[in-house]
């Protein structure tokens, strides 16, 4: 009964292979439950995260190679024709070093995750940078490194790849013409992320445009200005422009013009100097820092003193600047002061005059 031959090979043939098949699968789900009770348990316990990662990239590998090697044995043990056997065999290279690559893959990614992004010496503010470089830095490496082992895997099995390289040359240089954009997009978007000029939620001025950014991408860059609205931007235009970062500054400089009449008195001049002078102490949030007050100007219809000051970055701009402009109108009221406005004086023979 045993030997009785199906497709060149007999009954007891059969059966072996089919037993080292279902024994592989036993095996595999053996190691893979000692891995999840000991070597897992084990590797959680330790305050080192490398023995982890190396667990959670090679688990899935190694029980596919064993399938492999199971399947590879089961099938090689059978009579077959020459050129199933070949293409067996040039099978289970390719995919050994499919295997090799994919564990590779998962390495370096978690890798990259732990030891880039949750490094302990970032800052929160390099770790959002990192954090939102991360999606386009594990594309490029899964590319790359895919890319690498799929040459290596049809050399392994005698494709001549100067020569496919060769035949896909007048294609990829009409294709690297059609995606030159796309791929100019994608280096600017590197740019972005390694110079860091701003992170997401930073309110930027890119050229005349003002505004938050809200996504950074392989492609382009969003901003939503004042009016709400949704601004794209190219990432190789970004990387090529002028970019003043409004959220990175640590303080906001206000410069202020004030213009006093013509009839101001050297000490109400100093009076109202002093009054600016000490701004910091009446308002919340402006920097006594730096405070600069000159008087700069006799224009045709004002004496004009310059009020420069600065606002911390814990203030609110619009509110701080309200309160630093209501404070010198009511203390130039109170101390008598007048503000200039633009007047004429014209004068006519015998003296008199009239104002206007």
């Amino acid at each position: 009964m045993l030997e009785k031959e199906i497709w060149g090979n007999s009954i007891e043939s059969w059966g072996i292979s089919i037993i080292i098949i279902v024994a592989v699968i036993i095996i595999i789900k053996l190691i893979s439950l000692f891995n999840k009770r000991v070597i897992k348990a084990f590797t959680k316990k330790t305050a080192n995260r490398l023995d982890d990662i190396v667990y959670d990239a090679i688990e899935s590998p190694i029980l596919f190679g064993i399938a492999l090697l199971g399947l590879w044995i089961a099938i090689h043990r059978l009579i077959a024709p020459d050129g199933l056997v070949r293409a067996v065999d040039n099978a289970y290279k390719i995919l050994v070093v499919l295997n090799m690559t994919w564990f590779i893959v998962r390495l370096v990614n978690s890798l990259l995750e732990v030891y880039w992004v949750n490094r302990a010496d970032n800052s929160q503010r390099t770790q959002k940078h990192a954090s939102r470089m991360m999606p386009v830095i594990k594309r490029t490496a899964l590319v790359i490194i895919w890319l690498i082992g799929i040459v290596m895997a049809l050399s392994n099995v005698g494709v001549n790849i100067s020569a496919l390289l060769g035949t896909l040359g007048i294609g990829g240089i009409a294709f690297a013409l059609a995606a030159q954009d796309t791929i100019k997009n994608i280096f600017g978007a590197f740019t972005i992320f390694a110079d860091r000029p701003f992170s997401i939620g930073d309110v930027i001025r890119i050229d005349n445009f003002e505004g938050t950014i809200i996504d950074v991408g392989a492609r382009s860059t969003k901003m939503r200005n004042y009016d709400k609205r949704v601004i794209t931007f190219p990432n190789y235009k970004i990387a090529d422009a002028s970019i003043i970062n409004i959220s990175a500054e640590p303080m906001r400089r206000v410069v202020t013009k004030l213009g006093l009449t013509y009839d101001t008195t050297p000490e109400k001049m100093n009076e109202a100097m002093n009054i600016l002078k000490d701004m910091p102490s009446k308002v919340e949030f402006v920097a006594t820092k730096d405070l600069v007050v000159n008087f700069t100007d006799f224009t045709d219809s004002a004496l004009t003193i310059t009020f420069i000051y600065f606002i911390e970055k814990k203030g609110d701009i619009g509110k701080t600047t309200s309160d630093v402009n209501m404070e010198i109108l009511s203390a130039f009221n109170t101390a008598g002061l007048n503000f200039a406005f633009p007047t004429q004086t014209l004068y006519f023979e015998g003296n008199k005059s009239i104002d206007s």
